[in-house]
């Protein structure tokens, strides 16, 4: 007498690309699960309705899947997914119309038809939802290459200038004060090329890539590329002064501890002494520099009026000569009411760094 097979509780429910089936056996493992032609195969060694057996069933579905399918083993149940060749709604599961006894619907997952269609619908849209993110880049991507182009940026003014600042120390220790005369012709193109490539600096802060104040950037950067353009660079008389090699060094001083600082902070590190010279150095180097520019100014106000270059005469009927140093003149007070700014920013930020610091110890 052939023994009798045994089925198990099988629950289904269906989306418009999925068929899930939950199989009610515990303690099963390797389970053999296969479709061919259509018909789901499935044999295990489990605890189900009549104990610890074998159980199996054959199920052929009503229309077309993939016949590879998924399933997952936990304690209590298996749970095989099986996809549709063609995603649309079944009217019922097996190609035969009666149920058989060992099979109901899964009502914890079922849906019907226009319920499936609305979750589809959000499926779809969270899917492309996710593409049009992944193509935009995500927020943490696009930190990421913020960081990463704003360290690669401090990175080359740093090098820049801690060229240069090397290059006057060697040099002022080799030949003394005669390396004060020829500063211009030996640092020129570098210096040139770090303040012009400054106004990328001013840019982010304007459209909010960093969040420095656009005016004392804007101050510096004018303030610095109108002394090295316009008085050392149109006036071969003004580079061959001394006054040059203390322009630039005090320029190269701050900035030799400034990127680095940007530098690590876009890593998010943090190195004290660095931090501490950051918002201390500029307390002497600042106002020292804005007096080595006034002193060029000064020593450039003579040679402008001996040249005449810039001046220009007011159209008939005025006739006035208006010489180029009468704006300089203007300037030297706009010299030091750009110091009153920015000296007054960088005090904040001082002050905002290690002020609390202070009242914590108090």
């Amino acid at each position: 007498m052939e023994n009798q097979v045994l089925t198990p509780h099988v629950y289904w429910a269906q989306r418009h690309r999925e068929l899930y089936l939950r199989v009610e056996l515990s303690d099963v493992q390797n389970p053999a699960i296969s479709i061919t032609e259509n018909v789901l195969h499935f044999k295990a060694q489990g605890h189900g309705a009549k104990g610890d057996n074998v159980y199996e069933f054959h199920l052929e579905f009503l229309d077309l899947v993939k016949p590879e399918p998924v399933y997952k083993l936990t304690q209590r149940q298996i749970n095989i997914t099986v996809q549709k060749k063609v995603s649309q709604w079944w009217e019922r599961l097996t190609k035969q119309e009666k149920r058989p006894l060992f099979l109901a619907p899964d009502f914890d997952r079922w849906l019907d038809e226009s319920d499936a269609e609305m979750e589809l619908r959000a499926k779809e849209e969270e899917r492309l939802n996710k593409l049009r993110l992944e193509s935009q880049g995500s927020p943490e991507t696009l930190i990421s290459l913020k960081k990463g182009y704003l360290f690669m940026y401090n990175l080359v003014q740093f090098l820049g200038f801690s060229w240069m600042f090397v290059n006057m120390t060697v040099r002022f220790f080799i030949l003394g004060k005669e390396s004060f005369y020829d500063t211009f012709h030996t640092m020129a193109d570098m210096m040139y090329f770090c303040q012009m490539l400054a106004v990328v600096e001013t840019i982010n802060a304007a459209i909010g890539v960093t969040s420095s104040p656009v005016v004392p950037c804007l101050i510096q950067l004018f303030g610095r590329n109108f002394i090295l353009f316009i008085i050392f660079g149109t006036m071969e008389e003004m580079q061959n002064k001394a006054v040059v090699f203390f322009v630039f060094y005090l320029w190269s001083t701050v900035e030799i501890f400034r990127y680095p600082f940007y530098m690590l902070y876009c890593i998010d590190m943090d190195w004290k002494v660095l931090t501490w010279l950051r918002y201390t150095l500029w307390i002497p180097a600042y106002p020292l520099g804005c007096l080595a520019e006034a002193v060029a100014v000064i020593q450039s106000i003579p040679i402008f009026n001996e040249t005449g270059r810039f001046s220009f005469t007011l159209p008939y009927p005025v006739k006035i000569k208006v010489r180029f140093s009468f704006f300089l003149q203007i300037y030297l007070i706009v010299i030091f009411l750009g110091l009153y700014i920015n000296f007054r920013h960088l005090y904040k930020q001082r002050r905002r760094r290690y002020g609390q610091k202070k009242k914590k110890i108090h």
